[in-house]
């Protein structure tokens, strides 16, 4: 039997977010030895079938594991995409919208540092994706559940940090 393997495509980070990546990473990785000594001094205490302590470091441990080699995955096919022109909309640009109710900024980001709470949202969402390659003036139209949107983009900008 033949095993075909796929390529995995590169995962698109700014800057910041790859940092973030490694610093997590470097955070799970110092928790580590505490956790398993942890683990080693419930072991120490007797039966393992209803020790509370062993069961809830043997979780502990096995959830910074998980963690760890998550953000290994992400590390190693993690890409870089820095915004290199503030007049186009690309992954790093910091995007403000608008429209007749309101006015809208977010930096366009990939998928795995999205968090459209802190103002960071997808380039695969359906407002990314709208957005890529567009100009200041341009107008977007986004195809939402509660009916089509439109909006104006104000303001183009690539932060500092992602220049560097």
């Amino acid at each position: 039997m033949k095993v075909k393997i796929r390529p995995v495509k590169p995962i698109p980070f700014t800057k910041i977010g790859y940092d973030k990546l490694v610093d997590e990473k470097r955070k799970f990785i110092q928790e580590r030895p505490t956790a398993v000594a942890e683990l080693k001094r419930a072991r120490e205490m007797g039966d393992l079938s209803e020790n509370g302590a062993y069961k809830g470091a043997r979780f502990k441990l096995s959830h910074i594991d998980r963690k760890i080699r998550e953000l290994d995955h992400l590390i190693k096919y993690a890409q870089i995409v820095q915004s290199t022109q503030s007049d186009v909309v690309e992954i790093g640009s910091t995007v403000t919208i608008s429209s007749e109710a309101l006015e809208q900024t977010f930096t366009i980001v990939g998928s795995f540092e999205s968090n459209p709470g802190n103002g960071t949202i997808s380039h695969k969402s359906p407002l990314g994706q709208a957005l890529l390659g567009k100009k200041q003036g341009d107008i977007v139209v986004v195809e939402t559940p509660g009916g089509n949107k439109q909006y104006i983009v104000s303001r183009i900008s690539v932060s500092p940090e992602e220049v560097s």
